[in-house]
């Protein structure tokens, strides 16, 4: 079944992806502001920006064409204070506070954007500062809501509301997971699920990167199975409070039963480790 709880953040205007990396290359802003209105009308609830390595005045042109196309809020993807601080000014916030995407343990200084320009934080908690002052990968789920926690702390002495933060605790390519992230990642979100103390809070994952290096599925005819992993994912971990995906509006992301082909595979990668996990991914595509 649709799910109808999911919010959308449109992922289509992001540098990394080769064909909007081309309208930038271009300076081609009125096709970057139909890939805002296509999302639009095609079921995102909020538009992302993210213009790469580029100058202050690119995000701003950007955001700025975007909301001529779009009457969606925006999130400004950016780990440059400078780039962030461009494109939440340039923001209309009647169409509410727009989202900053995002602070990690190794990115606190960028709360400080809040007094400018105030926005809802996408607090990334898959990194961690070690105690040399370096970053490192958070390993198991203790690690990553320890990291939760801190930024949690940070956001409130800000006085940022609850409702206003989200929370990715990162989520990695099933096809190279040989570490056990997938459990790491819906462990963590039970554990913030379940403090009272984050109720109201918001989570959110780049789903893209879920099947990235996996082929679509296909059905007997040949003709490809949409979003099959990705929905098993969504399956698993709505209930632990995630309802916020950085994703395509192009994807048929749906609910499935217990016994869906993709749901068996997705519980079984859960129970295993290492090449074992990887075998039962190709498995599925078989």
């Amino acid at each position: 079944m649709a799910i109808d709880a999911l919010r959308i953040i449109g992922e289509s205007i992001n540098d990394s992806v080769p064909s909007t990396h081309q309208l930038y290359e271009a300076e081609d802003f009125d096709a970057i502001g139909e890939l805002a209105h296509f999302q639009s009308e095609n079921g995102a609830s909020v538009i992302d920006v993210n213009v790469g390595s580029r100058s202050a005045d690119v995000m701003r042109r950007a955001v700025e064409v975007v909301q001529r196309r779009s009457p969606l809020p925006l999130s400004i993807d950016t780990p440059d204070p400078e780039l962030a601080e461009a494109g939440l000014l340039a923001c209309d916030t009647g169409r509410g506070k727009p989202i900053l995407n995002s602070i990690s343990p190794l990115r606190v200084e960028m709360f400080e954007l809040y007094d400018r320009a105030p926005f809802r934080p996408i607090l990334l908690i898959s990194e961690r500062r070690l105690p040399d002052g370096s970053g490192g990968p958070c390993r198991n789920a203790e690690e990553t809501y320890e990291a939760a926690l801190q930024l949690f702390k940070l956001a409130k002495s800000r006085g940022i509301p609850n409702g206003d933060i989200f929370f990715d605790a990162g989520i990695a390519p099933l096809a190279s997971d040989t570490e056990g992230n997938l459990p790491r990642l819906l462990a963590t979100l039970e554990k913030i699920h379940n403090n009272p103390e984050m109720s109201g809070v918001h989570a959110s994952v780049g789903l893209s990167n879920f099947t990235v290096m996996l082929p679509p599925k296909r059905k007997a005819d040949g003709s490809p199975v949409k979003s099959p992993l990705e929905s098993a994912f969504l399956t698993l971990a709505m209930p632990l409070g995630l309802d916020y995906v950085i994703g395509s509006v192009k994807r048929n992301y749906r609910l499935l039963t217990d016994d869906d082909p993709a749901m068996c595979c997705v519980n079984d990668v859960l129970k295993l480790r290492g090449v074992q996990a990887l075998k039962r991914v190709r498995s599925f595509y078989r």
